[in-house]
């Protein structure tokens, strides 16, 4: 199946495209159909011990019902990953540009096209709608969606940007990536907190973009102390990208759209069950929730849940007494254990 991937990726005609794709879908339905007949054998296997208990016949065990489920678990998901990969081949990957007003959003696009396609001025506010350039690079296609900045509020001054803010909102709430990009030479200040904040809550990748990085008086550690003042900002949620970059100079521009390729990819990640259980259930025995008025909670079983973002859940006894610092406990862990760098994730726990 890599293969076939690859040359659906490499493939420069319609012809070729037809080609990769057949063999994608023979291959997944060869495999789909293997798995089908061995669940079809082990059902009538148990049929038959249902109906004929006195009989002497072959019976499946547990062990080999444990190994069928595994090996199923791990097709589906390497199927679903497939099929989020040709969504990308087939859509692009949605990357919403957004920042505060004169922050270098439309300047930033313009180094990637190699062309002036936008207007950019010095006035802030020159960007009023949300507008959508095709843009390709590593094998897939990026639909780049430059938004007009975001303001406070109180600092809007007419009908026409509230409305130019109010469809930088839905772009961000209906992109995959979102790259949030601030002034270096100014700070990072609550309204860049805020627009941060409103990727964060609505499961968006993230990628932090310090731009006009040609503008800045380096020393030694400014790097590294930036980061750190930024990250503290955003604090609990701390495990995100950030890439210094210039427009002008066109500073590291494309790093900034491979790593919003890598989160995306962190944000599409699924974990096989078996080897997720394998991973966190002997943390949480080492660590296990603080007991709530004499009781404990015990957590049996962990699972990754079927959507377009991290999402896991953790089934024991007493879900209602695992307090919140818990919670970033079991995230830091899975973070620890898994690359969901630039992703935010969600974890429930419910009553086994």
């Amino acid at each position: 199946q890599a293969e076939a991937v690859s040359d659906l990726i490499a493939s420069e005609s319609k012809e070729a495209h037809r080609v990769a794709m057949e063999q994608m879908r023979g291959g997944y339905s060869d495999e789909i159909e293997v798995l089908r007949e061995k669940l079809i054998h082990f059902k009538s296997l148990i049929e038959l011990e249902l109906d004929f208990s006195e009989e002497d016949v072959e019976f499946a065990n547990r062990s080999d019902l444990k190994t069928l489920l595994d090996e199923l678990d791990t097709k589906l998901s390497s199927l679903i990953q497939s099929f989020t990969y040709g969504n990308v081949i087939k859509e692009g990957v949605t990357v919403t540009i957004a920042g505060k007003p004169n922050a270098g959003k439309s300047s930033f696009i313009n180094a990637l096209l190699g062309q002036e396609r936008y207007v950019v001025k010095d006035l802030a506010g020159t960007t009023r709608d949300s507008i959508d350039t095709h843009f390709n690079r590593f094998g897939f296609d990026f639909k780049l969606i430059d938004t007009a900045g975001i303001r406070k509020k109180s600092k809007i001054s007419d009908d026409v940007e509230f409305y130019s803010v109010v469809r930088s909102i839905r772009t961000i709430e209906n992109s995959d990536v979102c790259l949030i990009i601030f002034d270096a030479t100014r700070s990072f200040d609550s309204q860049v907190k805020n627009i941060f904040w409103l990727a964060a809550r609505n499961n968006k990748g993230i990628v932090i973009l310090v731009n006009k990085w040609d503008l800045v008086d380096k020393k030694t550690n400014t790097i590294k102390t930036i980061e750190q003042e930024i990250r503290k900002e955003l604090e609990p949620f701390t495990d995100v990208p950030i890439v210094f970059i210039s427009s002008i100079t066109k500073q590291r521009i494309f790093k900034a759209i491979e790593t919003a390729m890598t989160v995306y990819k962190n944000r599409s990640k699924k974990i096989v069950t078996r080897k997720f259980n394998d991973c966190m259930l002997p943390i949480i025995e080492k660590n296990p929730p603080p007991a709530y008025k004499g009781k404990y909670v015990k957590i049996k079983f962990c699972t990754q849940l079927p959507s377009s973002f991290p999402q896991f859940a953790f089934f024991c006894n007493l879900p209602q007494y695992i307090k919140d610092p818990y919670k970033r406990f079991i995230e830091n862990k899975i973070r620890e254990m898994y690359d969901f760098n630039g992703t935010p994730i969600r974890i429930f726990f419910r009553k086994k």
